[in-house]
């Protein structure tokens, strides 16, 4: 049961942390460059500092670990595995794409 719970607020961090990244998207591409799009860009920012300091390793993979689950099981996250094991990939670049829209933005006015 603890590793149900421990993929459901995995899924509830990466769903918020999606939501950021599609906001900053949203932001860039129609130039409404606003508080909340600075609130996105911390959190995706924020987000990316948690994975690096743990090596590129979700810490809640880790945790999900301790608990019994099969190495990289949390990476599932209610997902398919084809698109799991990609989320990195896609939302990295979505993130890139998005800032290079938003300095863009910000240096043409």
């Amino acid at each position: 049961m603890a590793i149900f719970w421990i993929k459901f607020l995995h899924s509830v961090i990466l769903w918020t942390v999606l939501a950021a990244v599609g906001y900053l998207l949203y932001s860039g591409i129609t130039n409404q460059l606003n508080t909340w799009t600075w609130v996105a860009l911390a959190l995706v920012l924020f987000e990316s500092a948690v994975l690096f300091v743990s090596g590129w390793k979700c810490p809640f993979t880790l945790w999900a670990e301790r608990h019994g689950a099969a190495e990289g099981a949390v990476a599932q996250i209610f997902l398919p595995r084809w698109l799991a094991d990609r989320l990195f990939l896609i939302s990295g670049l979505l993130i890139a794409v998005a800032c290079i829209i938003i300095v863009f933005r910000l240096f043409t006015g």
